[in-house]
């Protein structure tokens, strides 16, 4: 069975040209979890809304995660997290620096059980390197550090994303099903 790659979104969502929405409108299968409430976002309700999602899938789930979403990730029960094979975690957030995120506090510190990869930025506004760092020794996650890539979405420069999208692939058993490097950037220039 393939695996299905789930979009996990962060604070007030990504929109149009972010690489999450990309990478949803081309890879075959995926899915994107919504939320109630972007603007003010509850825990609980995050959670709830991912687990079903990851529970609901047919299969083999590997997640796309940013930002909030990569905490909202690691807070997710044991059952769900049962059913992902790998999650790739981009700008992890840090929600004790912003009250509209405090409720994600504090950030869980076990081993994830699946494979992951943590991608973080040497100058990311919402969660400094050092604590992305922390995130991933306590996940167990393989650490990507990029110099000075901002928050890694789309007003830092990052829509296509080619590495992301390979590293994403990184986590998955199967031969590529979607585009990825360059054919992906060149399926871009084509739609």
């Amino acid at each position: 069975m393939q695996t299905r790659v789930i979009i996990v979104p962060g604070w007030r969502d990504s929109g149009p040209g972010h690489w999450q929405s990309l990478w949803e409108e081309r890879i075959p299968g995926a899915a994107r979890v919504v939320q109630d409430d972007w603007a003010s976002p509850k825990r609980e309700a995050w959670v709830v809304t991912l687990a079903r999602l990851v529970l609901e899938s047919p299969g083999p789930v590997v997640i796309a995660a940013h930002s909030l979403g990569c905490i909202a990730t690691a807070h997710l029960p044991a059952e769900a997290a049962a059913r992902i094979r790998g999650a790739l975690l981009v700008a992890p957030a840090d929600p004790e620096r912003r009250a509209v995120l405090s409720d994600f506090a504090p950030v869980p510190c076990a081993a994830l059980p699946y494979r992951s990869i943590v991608v973080a930025s040497s100058n990311d506004p919402y969660c400094p390197i050092r604590l992305a760092g922390a995130y991933s020794r306590a996940w167990g996650s393989e650490f990507v550090r990029m110099q000075n890539a901002g928050h890694i979405n789309i007003d830092s420069g990052h829509g296509d994303w080619p590495l992301g999208l390979a590293l994403l692939q990184s986590l998955t058993d199967e031969p590529a099903a979607w585009p990825a490097g360059r054919e992906f950037s060149e399926t871009l220039a084509t739609t």
